[in-house]
């Protein structure tokens, strides 16, 4: 999907659609429960470990995937290029991420899917790494996104407390505040711009310190 111009100019923009209908008090009660399988599975493709101890022995799984991050940046340096298979791989992993975290802090009551974009809209250009992207930009975004880093911190703690808050008013009135519900999206949102700068390498444009779309 691709985000009308009023959600932003910013390379990358984020919506979650908000929900008019009453939300589900059962689902919203046991949400971190309900949520575990595709926590699970988000763990699994994003490259988690699991282990476990049993009769004295230590046991384990361990998964490959999560974001590219070194590959596209030797790419990027060496030859200018971002081979768009790794980039649609990131954004699909990154879309999942967001669908996930959506329903863990209770923005939408519909079960996260593994492929469909439901109302969770992330929307990223693919680069035109030659006249978008400064070849040696991606050896310093890290480090160019530390204060983002430290804000976005503070944020989510911020962040936390407004879901618990929110928790308990959908189980009293149905309904997720809708100032609350704004300022969720706007720290993801935040946080996506960031990650699409500093680790996706979507964009050289700087992420703004804004919650605005």
């Amino acid at each position: 999907m691709n985000l009308p111009a009023q959600y932003g100019d910013y390379a990358v923009r984020f919506v979650v659609d908000p929900q008019d209908v009453p939300r589900n008090r059962l689902t919203t009660a046991f949400r971190v429960f309900v949520a575990i399988p595709i926590v699970i599975v988000l763990a699994l493709i994003s490259g988690g470990t699991f282990t476990w101890t049993g009769g004295g022995n230590s046991r384990g799984i361990a998964a490959a995937g999560g974001l590219l991050l070194l590959a596209p940046v030797v790419m990027i340096l060496f030859r200018q290029k971002y081979p768009r298979w790794w980039f649609d791989w990131n954004l699909a992993l990154w879309r999942f991420t967001n669908r996930v975290g959506a329903y863990l802090l209770l923005l939408r009551d519909e079960y996260p899917s593994t492929d469909e974009e439901q109302a969770v809209h992330l929307d990223v250009g693919y680069p035109d790494v030659p006249n978008d992207l400064n070849r040696w930009l991606p050896l310093v975004k890290w480090f160019l996104a530390i204060p983002h880093y430290v804000v976005l911190f503070f944020l989510w703690i911020a962040a936390i407390v407004v879901v618990v808050v929110a928790w308990f008013a959908i189980l009293f009135t149905g309904r997720y505040p809708e100032g609350l519900f704004d300022y969720v999206v706007g720290v993801m949102r935040w946080h996506n711009r960031v990650v699409g700068y500093a680790l996706v390498l979507a964009t050289d444009r700087y992420p703004p310190f804004s919650l605005a779309a």
